[in-house]
């Protein structure tokens, strides 16, 4: 066999180095992008939460951030409302164990619910809740939290080291005695590590009234920043083992640095544009019918039928979870017996509700609500509360409402009060789409057997 020179093999192996490598994939990378972003809904959102948690409020773990009056549009969560006095705090049991001492709820109402990060509840609290208004001990584990919980305590094992809980304080009505009630319990609340449990730490609250408070997803290359960091800080859990994998395409691994370069930088800003309008074309066709024949859609039961794991017959249902996360944060894991929402986003005639028309809800007497009733209103785009919005909600506490002779109110929607509606009237932003949810706390029997029934909302001719 006749041997090349060794010049000629030199230039040769030189030559086959220096073949550039097969570009990516670019549309394969875009789809395990999306498939990424809808996966990690959850999980991005409770980040979202968490980082307005820290440089919003200012507050850290252990703090407890509440607010003094009801929300306004500065509370840029998914789906509040702005008639509860809130109750916010994230947690990390990384260190270990953590104590939340919750009061008996006297002269109140205070109840809620705490979630891992994926925004699985875990514990509701409340009379509904496992303290069952009486007050207790509620002891967050972390995953890896072998000993058997002490005794005393409410045992509240977690799926993540980090978590957080949404809270509501209840007044029994708008005044101001009542209010300051309320506000009394919230003040009671303890959260400190189990090893302080001898010593209990002072807790150091945060009132959010007046400030910007912005939990919602931005959907671009930094929605998969947000999505690495959480891979990193939890356990992987079992059903997301082939999930974990597709992520190295895209960088994203455990323990790992992310830094994606110019190209995936493009392709994760694209991949994300598409998930936001695939989950806002999504919610409307989200929920279930509640009254024949009418508009009113109640919760998809994918949720609530799986303790909000989205986990029926080991398969993981991804989308139903997305669009969930994506409109709400906060499910309780007791549905329907503290608060029931049913949410609305077309007219009497099947069209989309827009900023640039103005609606009629007529309400009728005796809504079944032991507590109240509240209207809301949130931007289609982002499920929050309309920015810049003068008037977020229309609710049962209000005094200025004009109600009917007979119990029933009128009520309006619009950019624009009509004439003497003022009262009645609540805002939309002229040019843009939005929802609405009509919530029901304290929901009585004739909500549930549809004995009441609210009609749908009307567009004003």
């Amino acid at each position: 066999m006749r041997r090349l020179p060794l010049i000629v093999l030199i230039v040769a192996l030189a030559a086959g180095a220096c073949q550039k490598k097969p570009a990516p994939d670019r549309a394969a990378l875009t789809q395990t992008a999306i498939d990424a972003a809808m996966w990690g809904m959850p999980i991005v959102s409770f980040d979202a939460m968490r980082q307005a948690f820290f440089r919003d409020a200012g507050a850290q773990y252990g703090d407890i951030a509440y607010l003094s009056a009801p929300a306004d549009w500065k509370l840029q969560l998914t789906t509040p409302n702005g008639s509860a006095y809130y109750v916010y705090f994230n947690f990390n049991t990384k260190d270990g164990p953590l104590v939340l001492d919750v009061p008996p709820a006297a002269g109140a109402g205070l109840f809620g619910s705490m979630l891992d990060a994926w925004q699985v509840p875990v514990a509701d609290i409340g009379p509904q809740g496992e303290d069952q208004g009486k007050g207790g001990r509620y002891l967050l584990m972390p995953p890896d939290y072998a000993p058997d919980p002490p005794t005393g305590y409410i045992p509240v094992r977690l799926g993540t080291f980090n978590g957080y809980a949404a809270f509501r304080a209840i007044p029994q009505s708008s005044s101001s005695a009542a209010v300051s009630r309320a506000l009394g319990l919230v003040q009671k609340l303890r959260l400190y590590p189990l090893a302080a449990a001898d010593s209990v730490p002072e807790t150091r609250f945060v009132d959010l009234s007046g400030k910007l408070f912005d939990g919602i997803v931005r959907f671009d290359a930094s929605f998969y920043a947000s999505l690495a960091h959480m891979i990193d800080e939890e356990p992987v859990l079992p059903r997301d083992t082939a999930m974990i994998a597709k992520l190295r395409t895209l960088g994203i691994e455990k323990g790992k640095q992310f830094e994606p370069d110019t190209l995936m930088q493009a392709v994760l800003n694209g991949a994300a544009k598409q998930v936001q309008s695939t989950l806002i074309a999504k919610i409307a066709d989200d929920g279930v019918e509640f009254w024949p024949g009418r508009r009113w859609k109640g919760p998809n039961p994918a949720g609530a039928n799986t303790g909000f794991t989205f986990v029926n017959d080991g398969q993981l249902d991804v989308d139903a979870r997305a669009v969930m996360y994506f409109l709400a944060c906060a499910p309780p894991k007791k549905l329907g017996k503290a608060t029931f929402y049913l949410s609305a986003y077309v007219d009497s005639a099947g069209q989309a509700l827009g900023g640039d028309k103005t609606y009629h809800l007529h309400v009728p007497a005796k809504v079944p609500a032991a507590q109240f009733w509240a209207l809301t209103i949130c931007d289609r785009n982002t499920a929050a509360f309309i920015r810049e919005s003068p008037k977020i909600e229309l609710n049962s506490y209000d005094r200025a409402i004009r109600r009917n002779r007979d119990g029933s109110v009128d009520l309006y929607i619009g950019s624009q009060a009509p004439a003497g509606r003022q009262s009645n009237w609540v805002y939309t932003a002229p040019g843009g789409t939005w929802f609405t949810l009509f919530r029901f706390y304290g929901p009585q029997p004739a909500l549930m057997d549809q004995t009441w029934q609210l009609p749908d909302i009307a567009e004003v001719p």
